[in-house]
């Protein structure tokens, strides 16, 4: 009877001893520090899934990135200003209770109609603020056939970014950098101007390094989301390392 009372009560202890430590596991998790994100934007925002690349990207740091997305193809700031096509972008914005929303117009916008992404950006970043986030505008690639056009999309979103107190996020600056470094690598998916997964992949590093400052040294690669070859993705990080505080 002594024995079996000692065996009790060694199992009682080793039972308190897990829950004890399973009781911390979760109040890490539970306070880990977050940021709510909506990406604002089309099909260079949705394709390959890149916000949710970035949320996975983000588990590797010490701020978990929780993204959402309004982003019907081919969308531009002013139909989701309007809440045209059934677009409830700012209904969202209202309500969400974001720290970041990130915009991106259409993707010739900066190069055929500045003035009127220069506009709707403005009209969003004051909504933005009085909801209590803080704009972001995500500079897109100049299209595979027309590298040279990129420094022009750049100028037209930094003075954006500038003019309205928000965050730019260098990424077609990014994958400038990256086909200098690397002439062959392929971006583009086959029509030469939305982003393969590598280019998603990429984009979403860039995503992650401007707003936490930080690339994590390894991520979770979720099956089918990332990039199959891991020196692409070191390649990437690489790349998204030299935009950081840019």
């Amino acid at each position: 009877m002594k024995s079996l009372n000692q065996a009790s009560k060694k199992l009682f202890l080793s039972i308190a001893v897990l829950l004890l430590f399973a009781d911390l596991d979760g109040y890490a998790q539970t306070n880990k520090d977050s940021l709510k994100i909506l990406f604002v934007g089309n099909s260079y925002t949705y394709y390959e899934q890149m916000p949710k690349m970035v949320a996975h990207i983000s588990n590797g740091t010490q701020t978990k990135l929780i993204t959402q997305r309004s982003a019907p193809g081919g969308a531009r700031l002013r139909e989701h200003w309007l809440g045209l096509r059934g677009m409830k972008t700012k209904e969202l914005i209202r309500k969400g209770n974001f720290d970041i929303v990130v915009l991106q117009g259409q993707s010739m916008a900066a190069l055929r109609r500045p003035d009127t992404l220069k506009k709707y950006a403005k009209l969003f970043s004051s909504f933005i603020k009085r909801h209590n986030a803080k704009p972001y505008f995500y500079g897109t690639w100049a299209r595979e056939s027309t590298p040279k056009l990129q420094k022009n999309i750049t100028r037209v979103y930094t003075e954006i970014a500038s003019s309205n107190k928000g965050v730019f996020v260098p990424v077609g600056e990014a994958w400038a950098y990256a086909r200098k470094l690397r002439p062959t690598i392929r971006l583009y998916a086959r029509d030469g101007s939305h982003p393969n997964k590598l280019g998603a992949y990429l984009t979403a590093s860039v995503f992650v390094a401007t707003i936490l400052s930080e690339i994590p040294k390894k991520s979770d690669n979720v099956k089918g989301l990332f990039p199959a070859d891991k020196r692409d993705i070191l390649f990437c990080k690489k790349v998204a390392r030299r935009f950081i505080q840019m």
